[in-house]
């Protein structure tokens, strides 16, 4: 009876692999759950790396206004719970919430959890919010929340119709192909010398764009910005599929590294509470060629191929008191000199006009 209890080889060896395949099925699961090890591998053998000095999420810890916190919160943002509310409800408000860290990846996912919602109707409401991938960072200012004239990326989740508003006001329509439909997300790169145009709701300059009707839905909206050699792509999950939607799609568009991550936004007259769940950042490894690695390499000021942007100009640097006093002194002793010389060569040729008369 013992004999027949006792487990055969065969069955004791099949024991051992299972525990074997079950330890190394968990410490695979570890690895993915701490965030560290790949995320997926992509159609271009790119594996994600979740890299944590860039990424935010659930409980905030690192978050606030000291030198240490790896995001600042700046203005009327709020960490709360569940949430970073960058602004409430309420009219005139403005908030950001900035990575201390610049990123160096050349290749990246930026993934943002995100939540607009509000009391306000069809069109009375706004004005969205802004993801930043800019030089700058902690500048309050009139874009979304930001400073105008920044360098860098902007994409747009804007949530008020401004020039169709405008439109409307001068008793003026739309053609049927230039309308648009809010809320609408768009993107915009600038090296400084341009301008986010408000009363044409950012057109003039934008790369493209989509509609994304994302305010007061019951589920979870996310966007992803992917940056990968010199592409950039914006998708979007607001159907409640978790699936990934095409918004953008731009080539050419050359990024400098050393910038920082953030999200910002702004109320006026309209308002809405704008609402930051998370924002993870992959890094995007991949095999390069050495063709790829020249084409792409390092730049110093971000530009799109194929679009033409003004030439950043520098305000001339006003002449000092001295300068202008040893302007004005050898202008005018030019002018005496030129004047005593006319009047001699004047006196000469007289002289001589008299004498061939006489």
């Amino acid at each position: 009876m013992a004999a027949a209890l006792r487990p055969s080889r065969w069955q004791w060896w099949r024991r051992r692999a299972w525990a074997r395949d079950g330890f190394r099925l968990l410490v695979l699961l570890l690895l993915l759950g701490s965030g560290q090890g790949p995320r997926h591998v992509m159609a271009a053998q790119a594996v994600e790396y979740l890299k944590r000095e860039h990424s935010l999420s659930k409980p905030y810890q690192g978050v606030g206004t000291s030198s240490s916190s790896l995001w600042n919160l700046m203005g009327h943002a709020m960490v709360m719970t569940q949430y970073i509310r960058l602004t409430p409800d309420m009219q005139s408000k403005q908030g950001a919430l900035w990575n201390r860290v610049p990123c160096f990846l050349k290749d990246w996912e930026l993934q943002v959890h995100f939540k607009i919602h509000g009391q306000g109707k069809k069109n009375l409401h706004g004005d969205g919010l802004a993801i930043w991938y800019t030089k700058d960072r902690m500048q309050p200012g009139p874009v979304f929340g930001n400073m105008d004239k920044f360098v860098g990326l902007g994409v747009f989740i804007d949530t008020y119709p401004n020039e169709e508003k405008q439109q409307e006001a001068q008793k003026r329509r739309y053609s049927p192909g230039v309308q648009r439909v809010f809320p609408y997300i768009s993107a915009m790169v600038n090296n400084g010398s341009l301008s986010y145009d408000h009363e044409r709701d950012g057109r003039p300059t934008e790369i493209g764009g989509c509609t994304a009707i994302v305010r007061n839905l019951r589920y979870d909206t996310f966007l992803v910005i992917r940056y990968v050699k010199r592409h950039l792509t914006i998708m979007m999950d607001i159907d409640g599929k978790h699936e990934w939607r095409d918004c953008l799609e731009m080539p050419g568009v050359r990024l400098p590294r050393g910038y920082y991550f953030g999200t910002s936004s702004i109320t006026g007259d309209l308002s809405d509470n704008h609402d930051v769940i998370s924002m993870k950042l992959f890094e995007l490894t991949g095999v390069r060629t050495p063709e790829e690695e020249k084409l792409h390499r390092d730049v110093f000021l971000p530009s799109v191929d194929n679009l033409k942007l003004p030439e950043m100009t520098v305000p001339p640097t006003p002449m000092s008191g001295l300068a202008l006093f040893l302007i004005v002194f050898f202008s005018l002793v030019f002018s005496v000199f030129a004047i005593v010389i006319g009047i001699i060569l004047y006196n000469k040729w007289h002289d001589q006009s008299r004498k061939r008369f006489y």
